[in-house]
């Protein structure tokens, strides 16, 4: 699966124990997400465009309305090769 650039950073960061929140308007879409580390850093990195597109290629899940993390098919991801 090709993953990009900063797709590969966004989730080794996940796969390190980070999270994205996402920011809801009051109809309930997600207009922002912040992705916190681990250490509770704030990823700049993670724009809503390439939250949109790990979600839509099932690279993130939330689970019961919680932050996304990682999900199995997105460690399969970067798990492809290393990060140059």
């Amino acid at each position: 699966m090709n993953v990009s650039r900063k797709e590969r950073r966004v989730l080794d960061a996940l796969a390190q124990g980070s999270r994205i929140v996402p920011v809801k308007d009051e109809r309930g879409r997600i207009v922002e997400t912040f992705c916190f580390t681990a250490e509770g850093w704030r990823l700049s990195l993670c724009t809503l465009e390439l939250f949109q597109g790990l979600r839509r290629r099932k690279l993130i899940v939330s689970t019961n309305g919680g932050p996304y993390l990682i999900s199995r098919l997105g460690l399969h991801a970067l798990a492809g090769k290393p990060d140059r």
